[in-house]
């Protein structure tokens, strides 16, 4: 190998180190916990997923204070939490938890952010299910700090899709994304159209205002990564509304 393919090699390992270390970068922000009666976030959120538990997502889930949450284009990716810096509320080892965007944290400005205003912007907060907090931390804090990071999602089956509306109004909710485990752009397309783009309509909702009854469906979801993946005819023909259908997975 001459000095110049050595140079090449050495700079793509180089950047690809690089990479990794920004991959692998943990950042500052707090965590307080909601209670439910099974110790999980079950409710529907701002993410639109419903039932927790039937999204798959169940107690590793988390609401988002604004800076977070992105006006929803974060739901559904994936982060690692670990409580520090608190001898009293951190479990001992700081171990980890993995937990699933799913519900929007809202200020509350008449409130300090010291206290009580745990997601006034710019702040960066996680309400998390008490549940998942328990792994991390004594329940008996009220907040914490954690370090942070964005992982990617490890999901079990393909992408689902969940179709609503009615003759007139197309909405499919995403759940299940692997990796990224954010979708940014949707498509849907039936034997007698294109691709069609379809719009974000809150959450992971996405709408079109076109008749697609009776066609078998098929989808192109992007990740927050730029990768696309297409399912073909992932609803038959007979499709309907409130039923939940399953596609391929990002590996």
């Amino acid at each position: 190998m001459g000095a110049f393919q050595v140079l090449v090699l050495y700079l793509i390992l180089l950047l690809a180190s690089i990479a990794a270390g920004k991959e692998e970068e943990w950042k500052s922000a707090t965590a307080t916990y909601t209670k439910e009666t099974d110790g999980s976030i079950i409710t529907e959120g701002a993410c639109g997923y419903g039932d927790l538990h039937k999204a798959s997502y169940g107690k590793y889930s988390a609401g988002l204070s604004t800076k977070l949450f992105n006006k929803g284009s974060t739901c559904g990716a994936c982060f690692e939490l670990r409580c520090v810096d608190h001898i009293l509320w951190c479990l001992q080892g700081s171990p980890s938890v993995i937990l699933t965007a799913t519900d929007f944290c809202p200020p509350n400005y008449g409130l300090s952010s010291d206290y009580g205003g745990w997601c006034n912007f710019p702040k960066e907060h996680f309400e998390m299910s008490e549940a998942a907090f328990a792994e991390i931390a004594e329940r008996r804090a009220d907040i914490v700090p954690v370090q942070y990071k964005r992982v990617k999602c490890d999901r079990r089956g393909g992408i689902r899709f969940t179709i609503s509306g009615s003759a007139h109004f197309f909405q499919v909710l995403i759940t299940n994304v692997g990796l990224d485990g954010e979708a940014v752009a949707v498509k849907v397309k039936g034997p007698k159209t294109g691709w069609i783009p379809v719009a974000r309509n809150w959450g992971q909702n996405w709408q079109c205002n076109i008749n697609l009854v009776g066609q078998p469906l098929s989808f192109e979801v992007t990740a927050s990564s730029g990768r696309t993946l297409a399912s073909y005819s992932v609803a038959p023909a007979n499709w309907q509304f409130g039923q939940t259908y399953e596609g391929k997975q990002f590996k």
